[in-house]
């Protein structure tokens, strides 16, 4: 080779040299390349989307009420079977996905013993371990969008309505985590908002034990006697919002609630008839015959067992829950007055629920249909057509209880901000009117009383503090493979008895039960209730 050659090929190297040295600082002083350098090794995991929470009427959450733990776990760990050990067992499958992508990832975790604490984190559960209310918080789908009570109502109230959470990851090229920069908890603060129930977490809690033990499918709903706030809704069976999946397997129809749809309604309906005769000016003394049947228009109707009550006024009457008593009291009434007494304390008229959800309408013959002698008679004792919801039963009993005034329930109490712990826009504005006078609320208020005291209702009567109510079991035209009528069996009523604070309806539905069980459980409510008030034998 020439030495022109050998110079040549060694100034061209060290050209070559030259310019890649001058690239290499030109990256090194250039900061969108060094950002995007560094970018390329950081990874944003969310741990929580800060939705916003749901509040009972005292402001206690029932959303996130816990909060489980999770690991940040680095893509180039070698001792993923330690951790393999100690996460939950419905996360394993997805966690050996996880370790095969290479990204740092985020796994709840049940021992922390062996993770190093600065790669722990807290995040909030939707739900606790045994939630409350489920039927009206409603769940999540598996996006976190609501798809049924509060949650799907006010979606767009509680959609970033928390703080929500992201955990920072810096990792090297092996994948492991920076030693200088270990995993960073990240906020971003929400809205603040969120929703508060009428629902008190205490009475609800009372309920929901006494249902567990006492029930197996039917409802309890607990009205503040002067406000018409729902204080407690239980709905029996129960689902588990965290895997609604498994209920609908099932096929028990849990998902269904049950306080807020229509059945049909029995005796609990006669106190509304006997108000209504006593607005109508008719004399409570009056005394009717009870034979224990009555034919009209060729049906006959019977009371229970066709046992005859001799003679009763309307006092008697409703302790002994005579039918044919009603249905000649019915028809001396006729069909639009029975139709317009009902229709005025709530019956036949779904109300307000969440949002723009409602209740069930039910069904009350209007007073067309009533001109019919045998709809009439039917509906005199709470039979026939006549459909209502616990919801509605428990409003229309709450009118005895308060003086003769009907209060349309509320169950949402209003939209509120987590942050100051406020109600920032109050939606308690029921539909307020009087159904009866006062001095007849209270003639049918004491007959109630009387019933708990002297009558079929003495099943319902608390430990302390007495109560007034009315029994019901409705046939509902079905039956089982042994030929036992389904029934819907009730007690409705206001408790302590003399200052009702509460008003309280218990359905068992679709079974082979009677009002003596629906009874039972209204004492236990009630006497639990008691004693959470502070109710005794002097009260």
């Amino acid at each position: 080779m020439t030495t022109s050659r050998v110079v040549a090929f060694f100034s061209f190297f060290i050209l070559a040299f030259a310019v890649l040295g001058a690239n290499l600082a030109l990256l090194c002083t250039n900061e969108t390349y060094a950002q995007a350098a560094a970018n390329q090794s950081e990874t944003i995991l969310t741990l929580y989307n800060g939705r916003g929470n749901i509040y009972d009427c005292n402001f206690l959450p029932l959303t996130n009420v816990f909060t489980e733990t999770y690991a940040a776990v680095e893509p180039g760990r070698s001792s993923y079977h330690s951790l393999f050990a100690v996460i939950p067992e419905t996360e394993k499958s997805l966690f050996y996905t996880q370790i095969q992508q290479g990204s740092p990832f985020l796994v709840p975790v049940n021992d922390t013993g062996q993770i190093q604490p600065e790669c722990l984190f807290s995040c909030p559960v939707r739900y606790y371990p045994k939630p409350t209310a489920v039927h009206l918080l409603g769940y999540l789908d598996s996006e976190g969008h609501g798809v049924s009570g509060a949650e799907y109502a006010y979606e767009d109230i509680l959609t970033e309505g928390s703080t929500s959470t992201s955990v920072l990851c810096t990792t090297t090229a092996v994948g492991a985590f920076l030693e200088s920069a270990p995993p960073k908890l990240l906020y971003k603060q929400g809205t603040g908002g969120g929703v508060m129930l009428t629902i008190d977490e205490h009475i609800q809690r009372i309920c929901e034990g006494v249902a567990q033990q006492m029930m197996d499918k039917g409802s309890i709903v607990v009205l503040e006697t002067a406000t018409g706030r729902v204080r407690a809704s239980v709905s029996m069976p129960v689902y588990d919002p965290e895997n609604v999946a498994a209920s609908i397997a099932k096929d028990d129809s849990s998902l269904i609630n049950r306080s807020i749809s229509a059945f049909n309604v029995g005796s609990v309906f006669k106190p509304i008839l006997a108000a209504a005769a006593l607005e109508a000016g008719m004399d409570p003394n009056a005394v009717y015959e009870c034979t224990g049947s009555t034919e009209i228009g060729g049906h006959v109707y019977r009371c229970a067992y066709g046992k005859g009550h001799g003679k009763v006024n309307l006092q008697q009457a409703l302790e002994q829950s005579c039918n044919c008593y009603f249905i000649h009291l019915g028809l001396q009434l006729g069909g639009e007055t029975v139709a317009q007494a009902a229709q005025a304390c709530g019956f036949g008229m779904s109300t307000s629920y969440m949002g723009t959800q409602t209740t069930a309408q039910g069904n009350l013959p209007d007073a067309q249909q009533l001109a019919d002698l045998g709809q009439l008679a039917s509906i005199s004792f709470g039979q026939g057509t006549l459909l209502a919801s616990p919801v509605q039963v428990a409003a229309g009993i709450n009118v005895f209880a308060n003086g003769g005034r009907y209060i349309e329930p509320t169950f949402v109490e209003g939209i509120v901000n987590e942050y100051s712990k406020t109600v920032t826009e109050s939606l308690y504005a029921p539909i307020q009117r009087q159904a009866f006078r006062q001095d007849t609320a209270q003639t049918i208020k004491e007959m109630l009383i009387s019933v708990v005291e002297n009558g079929l209702g003495q099943p319902a009567k608390p430990l302390h503090g007495g109560a007034g109510g009315k029994t019901g079991t409705a046939q509902t035209g079905r039956f089982q493979e042994n030929g036992a009528e389904i029934m819907d069996a009730w007690f409705a009523g206001f408790y302590p008895a003399e200052e009702p604070q509460y008003t309280i309806a218990v359905l068992l539905d679709s079974g082979t039960h009677s009002s003596d069980d629906a009874a039972e459980i209204f004492a236990k409510v009630t006497t639990d209730l008691g004693m959470y008030l502070g109710v005794d034998d002097e009260y």
